[in-house]
């Protein structure tokens, strides 16, 4: 079991599944449960799953100079956001390499919460807030439940009026079970989902509640692995696993573009004043190699550090791979030297399986995202 240093209130909830709650980020984590893991991808795809994602790292950072602290610190445009919206940012070096991405939902005038992953932005944006009008809480009591599939919509609107409502990427305060919560339409699944902020003496109370009255939904718990199949399909990037500091070039230090890892949309059209905007515009065009996705032949799944092969030569490496019961393929993300970046090349997979390949292109679940987004 793992030793960490941040407290989960849905420990005993945890343990009863049968987790042995490894470490994420500091935070004991229900990586897998005594059930099948293709359970909880299939209940997410087609009818709903409810996930723990504490582990994440929710910061408050509030006052005169939050915005323009962000707006430095991440490669959005902080001033289109307004009270109810949130962002997906990325945060860089002054290398114009990815440390580290989040996402920002402004709760006032000059109020924000920032939920970051387990890269470096926190510390960065702390070091940033030093002798600014800006205070900085780490916010350990609210926990983050995340209710994702087609079904949550459905679930929640029995108990939350107006919930159909609520865009992508907006929240809303209200309460869950007569319980105070934010309410966010966001997730890291492909799927309408939706994360419930709460405060964490109410988190066992939400998660018992929803699995009860959802049952007729068929929501069931899901460990925080199934995330690495959704995310495989759906084309979510995962750090460091997806990155350099997991998989480095020789005699370079960690880090990679957004132009090599795909997220370079996440930068606001026309914004230039952020941390490493130079070296990041610079480096287009530059890349080491692009994010594609891979199809293997058969029934297994690829390991983290497979090699890909073409005509004898060594072109790229996976990242992370999943085999669906549901579509019946076998797909990975996979870091491939940018000429290979395009579909249908055909390639041959080595390391914990020897098989044959293709190229994809990303997203292999719904392309147009039009789940993710629905109205109604």
């Amino acid at each position: 079991m793992a030793h960490s240093w941040r407290t989960s209130a849905l420990r005993e909830r945890h343990l009863a599944l049968g987790s042995q709650l490894e470490d994420w980020n500091g935070m004991p984590t229900a990586w897998t449960y005594a059930s099948d893991l293709a359970d909880h991808h299939q209940a997410i795809r087609t009818h709903a799953g409810l996930m723990d994602v504490s582990g994440l790292k929710k910061v408050h950072y509030v006052g005169p100079h939050a915005e323009s602290l962000l707006d430095y610190a991440t490669t959005r445009d902080m001033s289109k956001l307004y009270p109810g919206k949130s962002v997906y940012a990325s945060m860089l070096d002054e290398d114009g390499t990815f440390v580290d991405d989040c996402i920002v939902y402004r709760t006032g005038p000059n109020a924000f919460l920032v939920v970051h992953g387990a890269g470096t932005g926190y510390e960065m944006l702390i070091r940033s807030a030093q002798g600014r009008q800006v205070a900085v809480l780490f916010d350990d009591d609210l926990h983050d439940l995340s209710l994702q599939g087609p079904q949550a919509v459905d679930f929640l609107a029995e108990h939350v009026p107006g919930i159909r409502d609520l865009p992508y990427f907006h929240h809303l305060q209200t309460k869950l079970f007569d319980r105070p919560v934010m309410i966010s339409r966001t997730g890291y699944t492909g799927e309408r989902g939706y994360e419930i902020f709460c405060k964490a003496a109410d988190a066992p109370l939400i998660w018992d509640t929803i699995l009860d009255k959802g049952q007729g939904h068929g929501i069931i718990p899901c460990a925080f692995t199934a995330l690495d199949w959704l995310r495989v399909e759906s084309y979510l990037l995962f750090f460091p696993y997806d990155n350099s500091q997991m998989y480095p070039f020789a005699d370079q230090k960690a880090g990679d573009t957004l132009w090599e890892l795909g997220l370079d949309f996440t930068v606001s059209p026309g914004k230039q004043a952020f941390r490493g905007a130079g070296e990041h515009y610079r480096r287009q065009g530059q890349e080491r190699f692009k994010i594609f996705g891979v199809l293997l032949d058969g029934h297994l799944a690829a390991q983290g550090g497979d090699t890909l092969w073409h005509d004898g030569r060594q072109v790229g490496l996976i990242t992370c791979g999943m085999y669906s019961r549901l579509t019946e393929r076998s797909m990975a993300i996979a870091r491939l030297e940018p000429g290979f970046a395009r579909s249908d090349i055909a390639l041959e997979v080595r390391g914990s399986l020897h098989v044959k390949a293709v190229t994809h292109t990303l997203p292999f679940d719904d392309p147009e995202k039009k789940k993710r987004t629905a109205k109604g």
